[in-house]
């Protein structure tokens, strides 16, 4: 079972990837947990057109696929009530999926938002603190 949970997050991210958001999503999700997804890609998609998704790790165990991605894609829409900055962001995700009669129907996200938000001008890098005798 743990091999057809990992080949589900494969196809998913081939999906993803091809711009067939809609019906990767409706093919491997069940319809409360699609709705989620597609509203979460739907932001990401609309502030990163180019959104990438590349596979780093998968581990499966029972009915859980944790899997390990790297994410990356360039602003050119808003994003988190930001305005488009042109800049691109790399980062990497952890996900865990649980799938039930053969679709996911839960996942959980560990997000590397702060990194994103570096890369993306945001908020301020650690070089970008204030130094010692600077006006706050």
């Amino acid at each position: 079972m743990s091999e057809e949970n990992k080949a589900m997050v494969r196809r998913m991210v081939e999906g993803i990837n091809a711009g067939d958001v809609e019906g990767t999503v409706d093919e491997l999700f069940a319809p409360r947990a699609a709705r989620r997804v597609k509203r979460l890609f739907g932001e990401f998609y609309s502030a990163f057109p180019d959104w990438r998704e590349e596979i780093v790790e998968l581990v499966a165990e029972g009915n859980t696929v944790a899997g390990r991605f790297r994410c990356s894609g360039t602003h050119r829409g808003e994003f988190l009530g930001e305005a488009p900055t042109g800049k691109r962001m790399d980062v990497e995700e952890v996900f865990f999926l649980r799938v039930e009669d053969g679709k996911f129907v839960d996942f959980w996200a560990l997000e590397d938002s702060l990194n994103r938000l570096r890369q993306l001008g945001l908020v301020p890098s650690r070089s970008g603190r204030p130094k010692e005798g600077d006006p706050l």
